[in-house]
């Protein structure tokens, strides 16, 4: 299992990000660390579900550039084509 600080480096966002732009966030309970399924979005002093807006209620320790953004979008092979066709 991922200690707390291995985590906490994974999330190298510094300070807030930019208003309103999708990141992954890494969020801190009694139970130990997770990351949230989904982007959400620092607005107005809050942490907000990106899609739906919703007050996120929990502990944000850590910020990181979406995966998507940071490598560019996912190349689509010619296997996922077919798929998709079926």
């Amino acid at each position: 299992m991922a200690t707390r600080e291995k985590r906490l480096a994974q999330f190298d966002g510094e300070g807030e990000p930019p208003p309103d732009l999708p990141v992954q966030v890494l969020c801190e309970d009694q139970s130990g660390t997770y990351e949230l399924p989904f982007a959400c979005r620092f607005s107005n002093g809050a942490w907000r579900n990106h899609e739906s807006g919703g007050l996120l209620e929990a502990n944000v320790i850590g910020w990181r550039m979406r995966r998507e953004d940071r490598n560019g979008p996912r190349p689509v092979s010619k296997c996922d084509v077919e798929t998709v066709r079926r």
